[in-house]
């Protein structure tokens, strides 16, 4: 699984441009995902064939750090989580690779292209294959330069390049939190006299730290904290957020590929992996659902009133994601798993029906300068509707059964509350949704030009992402949730599950009727106009962006420019290096005016010399 993709790299990024055409280079990195699916799926097989508590193989390559007694193999496991994530990861990847070899055709740095997207799925495969969570830190940070690198693809352009940047470097805040919280583990772990950081070594283990505390709080709260906040970044939930928008400035297929199904999912991995520490820590599993729930709704919010059609399904990502946070945070670590995989499905059909449009009109983004799409892709139409109704949460598609799920567990571990505010936030989804798809495909024409459907090689995919969004959730919802947890085969749905499935239906059918009334032009016009202060507000991401440069980065480049022109520029560069180089250049200076070549200042200064000496001594 890791070595196909691992191979795909080094032979399009080292020798593609060189010695192989478009064709043969996008061929080659489709089949290095093809066979990592394979492997994947044969892997799923031997998992089946074992009994349920013992679905587990495992792999030790070698050891790979060993410093007196800190020591970590480089080890990989395969248990019914990392056999769930491998097939979305493999399975998904394969066919936005081979939507890729369409959309990317004729594009300058293809074969970069491939090599880039081959290495995100080694590194993702890294992180949920890893036994422990030293090697699953390295796939984690993995994944985030493969994200820089994509989203900036297009590094000519200013705008994209920046993007890029902004994504690292909030990726790399969350990331500081991750890295303390696993350093902290060890350290803790190691002063009971345990050594071992493999996973299952962990759980076993875990329950040693609750007896301990740090900084007056118990210790497995505060190394979930840390943890989460290392999630908040990856999976973009506020505050960390603000970089999963930007990040649609790279090429489609990777806004599909690394921010609606693989990379931004790895938060909600991590926490699923880590549940036995999580159990430990109810305060911190609190924190984690309310944390999800704000931005699942913050993040609907925003997306009900954007132009472009990559940011609207951006704000859609970080609010599903939001959903699966609040599963996880509910302890329902199989129901966000669940909700991960259906969103995988659907969201990645969304962002290339997305880049099938955009394909079509040449580059167009802006959603009131499409219209009347339906005629001119009819495919993309077709596709793009199962998409919608899908993640809209219409009963039967796969985005219901998870979605509901995820709401009656939510119910009963976090309250009427909370389960409110995700019930509105699914009317919300339904309603920007269906915006979407009015805009762009059922309400008259509105820019020039003719639009044109695309290849085969793109819809395709698309076609076999709309059978899994359609079907997925009706054929999983049984069968994964008991491949992922044995134990739940006796549980029994909530007494009120029939009457929140009710409410959350209605308020999806709610959010899709309002979308159809408020999107005729009087009607929104009238609207907009009458809130205009509120939109403009929503618009603008409610200004967390600006709030971030006026709070923390304006603070900061005038606190490292006072310390660059005081301490380095004046201190180090000014008195140490060169005010050390400019006093010995005029001590020279001096000394040469004492060496000039005349016999009479020699003699007057040995005199001097011989005076001081006699006076000295008398």
């Amino acid at each position: 699984m890791l070595l196909a993709p691992l191979a795909g790299f080094a032979l399009n990024g080292l020798l593609g441009k060189k010695l192989l055409g478009e064709k043969a280079g996008g061929a080659l990195a489709c089949l290095a995902i093809l066979v990592a699916f394979i492997f994947a799926a044969l892997s799923f097989g031997d998992l089946l064939n074992l009994p349920p508590e013992n679905r587990l193989l495992r792999d030790t390559l070698y050891n790979w750090i060993s410093a007196g007694t800190f020591s970590i193999d480089a080890a990989l496991r395969f248990d019914p989580l990392s056999a769930v994530m491998a097939l979305v990861v493999t399975g998904v990847s394969f066919l936005i690779h081979i939507y890729s070899t369409g959309y990317m055709k004729g594009d300058a740095g293809y074969h970069r292209y491939f090599a880039y997207l081959n290495l995100f799925v080694f590194f993702m495969l890294t992180l949920v294959l890893a036994d422990n969570p030293v090697l699953m830190f390295v796939g984690w940070e993995g994944v985030g330069l493969c994200s820089y690198l994509l989203i900036g693809f297009w590094y000519e352009d200013q705008q994209k390049a920046s993007a890029g940047r902004k994504a690292f470097i909030t990726n790399r805040v969350g990331d500081a939190g991750f890295l303390v919280g696993l350093m902290l583990t060890y350290a803790l772990l190691a002063s009971q006299g345990v050594f071992a950081l493999d996973f299952a070594s962990l759980e076993k283990n875990a329950p040693l730290l609750s007896s301990v505390t740090v900084l007056g709080m118990a210790a497995p709260t505060l190394i979930c904290l840390l943890l989460f906040f290392g999630a908040t970044g990856k999976s973009a939930q506020f505050p960390l957020h603000v970089w999963l928008p930007d990040a649609m400035a790279g090429p489609t297929p990777v806004s599909a590929l690394i921010h609606a199904a693989t990379m931004v999912t790895a938060g909600v991995y991590m926490l699923a992996r880590l549940h036995f520490l999580y159990e430990l820590a109810p305060g911190a599993l609190e924190l984690v659902m309310l944390t999800g729930c704000f931005t699942a709704f913050f993040a609907a919010v925003i997306g009900l009133v954007q132009k472009d059609i990559k940011k609207v399904l951006a704000y859609s990502t970080i609010s599903q994601l939001g959903y699966m946070f609040m599963a996880a945070g509910a302890g329902a670590f199989s129901a966000s798993v669940f909700h991960l995989t259906t969103h995988a499905f659907f969201k990645a059909l969304l962002f290339l029906a997305a880049g099938s449009v955009i394909h079509g009109l040449h580059g167009e983004q802006d959603m009131f300068k499409m219209g009347g799409l339906k005629k001119e892709m009819p495919v993309t139409f077709l596709l793009m509707a199962a998409g919608a109704l899908a993640i809209a949460g219409v009963p039967g598609l796969s985005g219901f059964y998870s979605k509901d799920l995820v709401l009656e567990k939510v119910f009963e571990h976090g309250g009427p509350l909370v389960w409110a505010i995700g019930a509105l936030t699914a009317a919300l989804t339904a309603f920007y949704i269906t915006r979407l798809f009015v805009l762009t495909f059922l309400r008259s024409k509105k820019g020039e030009g003719q639009a044109h459907e695309s290849p085969l090689s793109m819809t395709v995919p698309m076609a076999v992402l709309a059978v899994l969004a359609v079907a997925g959730g009706f054929l999983l919802k049984d069968r994964l949730l008991l491949f992922l947890d044995p134990a739940s085969a006796g549980a029994h749905q909530a007494p009120e599950a029939a009457r929140l499935m009710a409410v959350s239906v209605a308020a999806g059918l709610a959010g899709i009727a309002a979308a159809f009334v408020l999107t005729v032009p009087k009607t929104a016009a009238a609207l907009k106009s009458a809130l205009s202060p509120l939109h403009s507000f929503i618009f603008h991401k409610f200004y967390v962006d600006e709030l971030y440069g006026f709070a923390i980065f304006k603070p900061l480049r005038l606190l490292s420019d006072t310390v660059h022109r005081l301490v380095d520029a004046g201190l180090i560069d000014g008195f140490m290096v060169n005010g050390t180089a400019k006093g010995s250049y005029a001590a020279g200076k001096l000394l040469a005016k004492v060496q000039n070549g005349r016999l009479d200042s020699y003699a007057l200064i040995f005199a001097l010399g011989v005076a001081l000496m006699l006076f000295w001594v008398i």
